[in-house]
């Protein structure tokens, strides 16, 4: 599954860039319709809609987002420094979802912005994303290595579950882990 990246907000929602506000809800709706994760069965594809509505709702709210300054429309925000401020503590909970959505209200989006988006994200197992957020901080700000630490261990953990062997034992300590349930 690709990856989420900001800029691509719109091509994940399947639309071009200049799609209006409602042009992005209606490609939403359409796609949460048919990669709802309660439409699944097992465990492993419950798993993979889960994160294909994660990366879905993450493009609705940046295309949104683009869209409002078109059509003038407010949204919800807050101060980038509550928003972040609010994401940390959350994340030092392991409350990733919940600190994502706050994250999502920041104002304006700076180095320290995205690298608690890369945070988030590989506390989600969103490798790729977390990769590609790590990278724009290091963009914004290339001296700080923390930010480059992030994109190396994103970029070590994206290699890793690429591995096939990885994938397997993945696959088999799951089912071991649904045996043990029942």
């Amino acid at each position: 599954m690709k990856g989420f990246d900001l800029l691509n907000a719109f091509e994940i929602l399947g639309l071009s860039d200049d799609a209006d506000e409602a042009q992005v809800r209606q490609a939403y709706h359409q796609q949460a319709k048919a990669c709802h994760p309660d439409q699944f069965e097992g465990e492993e594809a419950q798993r993979l809609a889960q994160e294909k509505m994660i990366q879905l709702n993450l493009a609705y709210e940046e295309a949104m987002r683009r869209t409002a300054g078109k059509q003038q429309t407010v949204f919800h925000t807050v101060s980038a420094e509550e928003a972040k401020r609010i994401a940390k503590k959350l994340l030092e909970q392991q409350r990733y979802e919940s600190a994502l959505l706050q994250l999502s209200h920041a104002e304006t989006r700076d180095d320290e912005w995205y690298y608690i988006h890369g945070q988030l994200l590989m506390g989600m197992h969103q490798y790729h994303t977390a990769h590609q957020s790590f990278r724009e901080a290091v963009r914004l700000k290339p001296e700080n290595n923390a930010y480059r630490q992030g994109a190396l261990d994103a970029a070590l953990a994206v290699k890793k579950h690429q591995k096939w062997t990885y994938r397997v034992a993945e696959w088999a300590g799951n089912l071991l882990h649904t045996r043990n349930k029942t």
